[in-house]
């Protein structure tokens, strides 16, 4: 488990002030066998709820 000093808690405390703000992702990316998984997924429940809505 992480070490939880006070220095430790301000050294994250800094590096999160500094992050640049990016878009959150859309969707994981990845060629490995659990991602390709997770986006077959993604793309039947995006293509079930493009053809309820298509539907109603």
């Amino acid at each position: 488990m992480a070490v939880r000093s006070t220095r430790n808690i301000e050294k994250q405390k800094k590096k999160k002030r500094r992050v640049i703000p990016r878009a959150k992702v859309s969707r994981i990316q990845g060629n490995t066998l659990g991602a390709r998984r997770r986006l077959k997924k993604m793309a039947g429940k995006a293509r079930a709820a493009k053809a309820a809505a298509a539907k109603a």
